[in-house]
């Protein structure tokens, strides 16, 4: 659901006993605003230099970039929720209780690789962070016996990236080339190789700032499937998919997995010439995506999913 402008939101999905969250905050509407603006901290980067022996300076390396951190001041106000000191008093600890419930998200850090969302609104620009809120510290006062009490807290999140809130997708059908008749000597039974129809450089566009990361659903039947990104790299995999069946490579950070119809890793069919997980980012412009590899039925196809990549909101 689309957020107000000014508005964040953290979700997360229930996980046995432990409940999920969809608790949103940020305006004066959601009981739950913002003392102060925002504010986004990006860690240090990890430097890879290293000292020239011998000799003044150091031989630059390869540089990291740590996580960042969204503080918030956020006031839980309930003074209109009761004409009566104690009724405010006792909706105000309610208010409280439910936000610092949503901020203790036990169904996600119980679980390993496992982020939660934070969403927002701002500009007019729809965008997401990954990772799990961390400290929540109401600071109680005689004001909270009158329904308000400020609450600071902070989300950590994986990396320092903002993600677009709209998924984008794009759909790649297996189609068999043009020929010019069959030749011999044949055997039976006959099978064709085809390519992807794929998409027109220029009809898909990775928008954003920085390079993004995707998720490529592979359906079958096809044998030796390989997801080309023309001029950049190509994923391919050692297996056959029967009909009705899939292969998922999720190159996202919190994922870097290759599961075949959702439970089985196949990591270890991956062709030789595929790039690493971590690698396989999708450039910024157009590109042109092909699916390659064996089908006798010309009806395999793929899907390729991301979210544009933003250094900022």
């Amino acid at each position: 659901m689309p957020l107000r402008e000014g508005e964040w939101n953290l979700s997360y999905s229930a996980n046995e006993v432990h409940p999920g969250a969809n608790f949103t905050f940020g305006t004066i509407a959601s009981g739950y605003y913002l003392i102060e603006p925002y504010e986004i901290t990006y860690a240090d980067v990890d430097a890879g230099d290293v000292p020239m022996p011998q000799e003044d300076g150091a031989r630059l390396g390869q540089d990291y970039r740590g996580q960042a951190t969204i503080t918030f001041e956020v006031g839980v106000d309930a003074v209109d929720e009761a004409p009566t000191q104690l009724g405010r008093h006792d909706a105000n600890l309610s208010a409280v209780s439910t936000m610092l419930q949503a901020w203790d998200a036990e169904a996600v850090r119980r679980r390993f690789a496992t982020p939660a969302v934070l969403r927002t609104t701002q500009g007019g620009r729809a965008r997401r962070f990954y990772g799990r809120p961390r400290k929540a510290a109401p600071a109680g006062s005689k004001l909270t016996r009158q329904g308000y009490t400020p609450v600071v807290c902070t989300f950590v999140c994986l990396d320092s990236t903002a993600y677009d809130d709209v998924e984008q997708k794009v759909r790649i059908d297996l189609v068999p080339p043009d020929h010019h008749g069959l030749v011999g000597p044949l055997t039976t039974p006959l099978t064709m190789t085809g390519e992807g129809s794929g998409k027109v450089a220029g009809e898909v566009t990775v928008g954003g700032t920085k390079p993004a990361w995707p998720v490529i659903t592979i359906y079958g039947p096809i044998t030796n499937p390989v997801c080309d990104v023309v001029g950049r790299w190509k994923a391919g995999l050692d297996l056959t998919l029967g009909v009705g069946e899939r292969v998922v490579i999720d190159t996202r950070p919190w994922a870097r997995t290759v599961l075949r119809n959702g439970n089985a890793s196949v990591a270890g069919l991956l062709t030789r010439g595929t790039p690493r997980l971590k690698d396989m980012k999708l450039p910024l412009g157009t590109q042109d995506f092909v699916l390659r590899g064996t089908d006798a039925t010309g009806t395999a196809y793929m899907t390729v999913a991301w979210r544009d990549a933003y250094a900022y909101l």
